[in-house]
């Protein structure tokens, strides 16, 4: 008799997860993109040629009165999952949810608002975080929420985060830290935005080492087919002898019509060092983008100078994408 309660349980359970199977929507869409780069003379490009595909997979669907949506995007050929989020939206509450690298919470959803035509003008450089804002979104809880025309968004790493598969824990490389932003948009083609957050010292360090400061604020403009927009970040770090970050660029974009457009930026990272001279890092950036239905052709040539203020760690990229959506 036991056993016969046993099937019947199962064979119930397999039903009740048929039903909740059927209550939600999945959805999949994806990118294949072919890439020629070109490296600065003092590193070896060998072949320039790559190719990456990308799927994403989206499910939403009604749990107990509540929208929970998920989200896992995987990169270059099912190498793995490369990030996933998982949500549930409480109406007027706002949404809550849980990332594992997507970046959907927090200020590093606006560590870089200027406007481009393809990638940011540090995309490809030896160095690529200065002057970016944030405490990452590996194994962050988030919390969004839109009231008008303002929109809220809030992230929290406990100790440090991490990438964590079920039933595993990380131990990080900081403290706990938190952040949030706020962007609002301004009427008559200005939107802006601003942000604050802490990183929190990995415990165990040195007395002396203190929590870390990270802060952004930028405004956009747009008027016919051209968009503005100017940005400012600072970082202040906590740890002893450690270099605080001043950061400002600026970039604009044209749409020349429906199919084409260019752009073109410029930042500035001063690296303020406790015990040497400040150096300031110089990136710059031309991108274009041709699109044809769901076949896009970007470029874009980004050169850096003293990266990591560094003095003398100069870099430079071009690249050419082609990329097709399905």
């Amino acid at each position: 008799m036991d056993n016969l309660k046993k099937i019947g349980l199962t064979a119930l359970a397999g039903s009740l997860a048929a039903v909740s199977a059927n209550a939600a929507e999945m959805s999949v869409s994806g990118a294949t993109l072919l890439t020629y780069t070109s490296e600065d003379p003092t590193e070896a490009t060998g072949n320039p040629y790559g190719m990456k595909t990308n799927l994403a997979f989206t499910a939403s669907g009604d749990v107990n009165g509540y929208t929970v949506s998920y989200y896992q995007f995987s990169a270059d050929q099912f190498a793995g999952m490369s990030s996933a989020s998982l949500s549930v939206d409480m109406g007027d509450l706002g949404v809550i949810g849980f990332d594992q690298g997507t970046g959907r919470s927090g200020l590093s959803t606006i560590d870089d608002k200027t406007p481009t035509a393809a990638e940011e003008i540090w995309d490809g450089l030896d160095t690529t975080t200065s002057g970016r804002v944030g405490a990452g979104n590996a194994g962050a809880i988030g919390y969004d929420k839109t009231f008008g025309a303002t929109a809220f968004t809030a992230s929290y790493l406990n100790q440090g985060g991490g990438t964590n598969s079920d039933g595993a824990t990380t131990q990080g490389t900081a403290g706990s830290s938190w952040d949030f932003a706020v962007t609002q948009d301004l009427g008559d083609g200005f939107v802006g935005g601003a942000g604050y957050g802490v990183i929190g010292a990995a415990s165990g360090t040195n007395v002396n080492t203190d929590d870390s400061e990270h802060m952004t604020a930028f405004v956009n403009y747009t008027f016919g087919m051209v968009t503005a927009g100017y940005q400012l970040s600072e970082q202040n770090n906590g740890a002893q002898g450690g270099s605080d970050q001043q950061g400002k660029q600026w970039g604009i974009a044209v749409n020349v019509n429906d199919d084409l457009s260019v752009s073109y930026g410029q930042r500035d990272v001063e690296f303020a060092k406790a015990s040497a001279a400040h150096v300031t890092e110089k990136t710059t950036g031309i991108a274009v983008a041709y699109t044809m239905g769901s076949i896009k052709i970007a470029g874009n040539m980004n050169d850096g100078k003293a990266l990591g203020g560094t003095a003398g760690a100069d870099d430079e990229m071009t690249e050419i994408a082609l990329s097709f959506a399905f």
